[in-house]
């Protein structure tokens, strides 16, 4: 573990040596970036730093409908609604479906986002299916993560063609893949409706693929009012207004730096020599491994990844190399000749 004092960029600097920083969730660096920067400092100018009264209050500010409408439209849903993370937007549909009509039914490494403590998450699909398609008395809803880092769900998604899906309730969290995943950075709300579940949401985080501090919720405008309605979404302070003001004034810089990060996804996977080392999928910035001799190695040679126990000490270590819109050529290029050189045994 490494305690730091700033941002993370794409360079940290460890005991006096600068070491090579290929980790964390900021995929298209709009966090340190200069222009994106100047945007939020204008708006928290005219919004002010913070935003602590309910949406639900009789003085409203208009930025939240404005932004719910301009996210609905990128993601292609009818309607969509903000929240102050994507963890408490996880939360909200996890309290809404928590009644006696529902059965509630967790993947394969669903993030802890959906769940209260108690839910069970199945550990293969084989028994999820089993266990969904004996269920006859409620409406199932199925949990999962649209990028899993295991490779299983996005972009083929095949296990829910297996599934009586017009029975099923979705609710998929796509923190990892809105603002980076699909044509401009829709996400995932698309393919997913192409299935035609029996109902669909989808909540995330978007301080990953947008570089700001909120959550938000795609579905149909009646499933986006229900949530609304609710005491949970009421009693809660919703994200800041400069936050939302800055992702829709940054539309053009966010569309840039997502071809940036194309352009070094596709370095990166030209000059990777030993892809078989990775899990990753096709389109998205992370390579996942299972491997801590090699973890060890990219910080012997002054590369930091990213690599610990989550969401708890007790879980498995994750650990990954995540390619970045910040990132140089000579950066990429140099991680890739260290990995060249790695001793893979036999």
């Amino acid at each position: 573990m490494f305690t730091i004092d700033e941002f993370p960029d794409r360079t940290i600097t460890i005991d006096g040596k600068e070491h090579l920083y290929f980790g964390g969730t900021s995929y298209l660096g709009l966090q340190t970036d200069a222009d994106f920067q100047s945007l939020f400092i204008k708006n928290i100018k005219k919004y002010g730093t913070a935003y602590s009264a309910s949406r639900k209050s009789n003085i409203r500010i208009s930025i939240f409908d404005e932004v719910d409408a301009h996210l609905a439209e990128i993601a292609g849903s009818e309607a969509c609604v903000t929240m102050s993370s994507g963890y408490l937007a996880g939360q909200l549909i996890c309290d809404y479906f928590s009644n006696a009509d529902y059965q509630l039914f967790y993947a394969p490494n669903t993030h802890s986002a959906l769940y209260r403590n108690q839910q069970k998450v199945f550990q293969n699909w084989t028994a999820l299916e089993n266990a969904i398609k004996t269920n006859t008395n409620k409406t199932p809803v199925l949990f999962l993560d649209s990028i899993d880092f295991h490779g299983d769900n996005y972009p083929d998604y095949s296990f829910l063609k297996k599934l009586p899906l017009h029975k099923i309730i979705l609710v998929v969290d796509d923190s990892h893949g809105i603002g980076i995943i699909g044509k401009d950075g829709r996400g995932s709300f698309s393919v997913l409706q192409s299935f035609t579940p029996k109902g669909l949401l989808v909540s995330c985080s978007l301080g990953k693929g947008f570089g700001i501090q909120v959550g938000a919720i795609f579905g149909s405008k009646n499933m986006i009012k229900n949530l609304k309605d609710t005491k949970f979404f009421g009693g809660a302070s919703p994200a800041t207004p400069a936050s939302l003001a800055t992702l829709r004034d940054a539309s053009s810089l966010i569309a840039t730096k997502r071809m940036q990060l194309a352009k070094n996804m596709n370095l990166f996977l030209k000059n990777l020599s030993n892809r078989s080392l990775f899990v990753y999928v096709q389109g998205h910035p992370t390579f996942n491994f299972q491997n801590e001799p090699l973890a060890n190695y990219l910080e012997e040679n002054r590369i930091l990844v990213t690599n610990f126990r989550y969401p708890t000490e007790n879980d498995s270590l994750m650990s990954r190399i995540v390619i970045s819109a910040s990132h140089t050529k000579e950066d990429i290029l140099k991680l890739c000749n260290i990995l060249k050189s790695f001793p893979i045994k036999s």
